[in-house]
C-alpha cells in the first residue's frame, strides 16, 4: 500500500462473478467482475495506530467491486489500486482550521452599517407631538 504498510495477498479475499451489461457472450460467459474484501480489524500488517483510524473511517471490512475491464486479471489489479487509493485516504490527517479573527476595519464597517440601517428605520417612525 506504501512504505510502512505492506498488505500481503493472503489477507485480500476474492469473489468473482459475471458483470452486467452489454457485451455478448464474453460479458455473459466470463466470470470477470472481481469483489475484494479486506478484513481491517483482523489484520496482522496493520500497526494498532492506523487500524483504529482505518475502523473508524471505513468500518471493520472493507470491499471494492470492479467490472471495468473485459480481463479479470486487469479487474483485480483495479480492485487492488483502489482498495489502496481507500485507504490511503483515510489514514490522511485532516489539518485543523484555525479561525480567522474579522480585521478592526470589517468591524468598523459592520457597526456603521448598522447605525446607518437604524436611522433609517427611526425616520420612518411616526413624527412625536412637541408641544
Amino acid at each position: 500500500m506504501n512504505d510502512e504498510i505492506v498488505i500481503p495477498e493472503s489477507e485480500l479475499h476474492y469473489r468473482f462473478s459475471t458483470s452486467g451489461g452489454p457485451g455478448g457472450q464474453h460479458a455473459n460467459r466470463s466470470a470477470t467482475r472481481v469483489d475484494m474484501t479486506f478484513d481491517i480489524a483482523e489484520s496482522p500488517s496493520i500497526p494498532a495506530p492506523a487500524k483504529s483510524v482505518l475502523v473508524d473511517a471505513l468500518g471493520e471490512q472493507v470491499t471494492v467491486s470492479v467490472d471495468d475491464s473485459r480481463s479479470q486479471w486487469r479487474n483485480r489489479q483495479l480492485a487492488k489500486r483502489r482498495l489502496a487509493d481507500k485507504l490511503l485516504e483515510a489514514l490522511k490527517t485532516q489539518r485543523v482550521r484555525r479561525p480567522t479573527r474579522p480585521k478592526r476595519s470589517a468591524k468598523r464597517k459592520r457597526v456603521e452599517s448598522k447605525r446607518h440601517r437604524s436611522e433609517i428605520k427611526q425616520l420612518r417612525r411616526r413624527p412625536t407631538s412637541d408641544d
